[in-house]
């Protein structure tokens, strides 16, 4: 039971699986250019995908990928993820119906998705591939892109009447561009990760894969204010990622599940849970795709869609009560 140590890399697009001594994880790496698209898994479910390299000898990924996954066993503790229908549980629980199924980009890695003036607007991530996209719904045919800078890794996007509002990872920059050009306008910082983003009409609102949202003046990009989402019981629901305001309720994806939380944005109290598992058919699930990430919203046509990062697929969907 080796950890699959190795320096010979696959054709592009080939997936090789790794153990740890354990076999409590595996990871898988694929080739694209000069990059390693590496994902990790937990008992067969796929938990992360990162960029890695193609030039740093595979032993330092597989070590890195061991390293994450054992922090990640020491931290679940303090996070609280969905668990819809557990037993005792007073807030209500959702499943879908899947209404039209369009095409999306497989080479998106989804980190912000929205709807305004009839097209979707998507923000794509990893370094050297970060973007922000204005998207054809029926085709998924993409009608303008603004390609960040190699350092950036893109997040979260929202529209706010003529401005596009966009977040980076780990730069701890966004950016503000003009909807109808993609001209970036302005570059705001702020002082932890960013995730997720989208607005209430008077403020921006930020994740950043914590249980805290933070609030933005859209006109100064300053934090005026700051909330803890809790569920049922008071923990603390971690991992918020992108989403989407529907409703008077913040739509939130909860990394790295296939959940969304259904968020009170003036209590951070979750109000419901969306049970997402089984979207997507057996061979798309494996076909190299990653988590359910991206939500957005058609007010005019009361519409909500779904898709996730390297997904073949963007789902129109109506939820059902279960």
């Amino acid at each position: 039971m080796g950890m699959g140590l190795g320096t010979c890399f696959p054709s592009p697009f080939v997936n090789v699986t790794c153990y740890n001594f354990l076999m409590l994880h595996s990871f898988t790496y694929r080739t694209r250019g000069d990059s390693l698209i590496m994902s990790l898994f937990c008992s067969s479910r796929k938990i992360l995908t990162w960029w890695e390299n193609r030039t740093v000898p595979i032993f330092i990924h597989t070590l890195r990928a061991t390293l994450l996954f054992l922090s990640l066993i020491f931290s679940i503790s303090s996070t609280v993820y969905a668990d819809p229908g557990r037993s005792g549980s007073q807030i209500p629980v959702y499943g879908y119906r899947v209404v039209h199924v369009y095409p999306h980009d497989r080479g998106a890695y989804t980190q912000g998705l929205t709807f305004a003036g009839g097209y979707l607007y998507e923000g794509t991530g990893g370094e050297g591939r970060s973007s922000l996209r204005r998207v054809e719904l029926k085709t998924g045919r993409i009608l303008q892109e603004y390609r960040l800078e190699n350092r950036y890794f893109g997040e979260g996007i929202t529209v706010l009447k003529d401005r596009i509002f966009q977040l980076t990872w780990r730069n701890r920059e966004g950016f503000a561009y003009d909807r109808a050009g993609f001209r970036r306008l302005h570059t705001f910082r702020y002082d932890h990760e960013g995730w997720g983003i989208t607005h209430d009409g008077r403020r921006l609102i930020v994740s950043d894969g914590s249980a805290t949202l933070h609030f933005l003046d859209p006109r100064t990009l300053r934090e005026v204010g700051s909330l803890q989402v809790r569920e049922e019981g008071g923990g603390s629901v971690t991992g918020l990622n992108e989403m989407e305001y529907v409703r008077g309720t913040i739509y939130a994806n909860v990394w790295p599940t296939d959940r969304i939380a259904m968020i009170n944005p003036r209590t951070g109290q979750v109000t419901g849970w969306v049970d997402m598992v089984g979207l997507l058919t057996d061979f798309d699930a494996r076909s190299g795709v990653d988590v359910l990430n991206g939500i957005a919203y058609d007010p005019d046509g009361d519409r909500l869609f779904v898709t996730g990062k390297l997904w073949p697929h963007l789902f129109e969907i109506k939820l059902v009560k279960k």
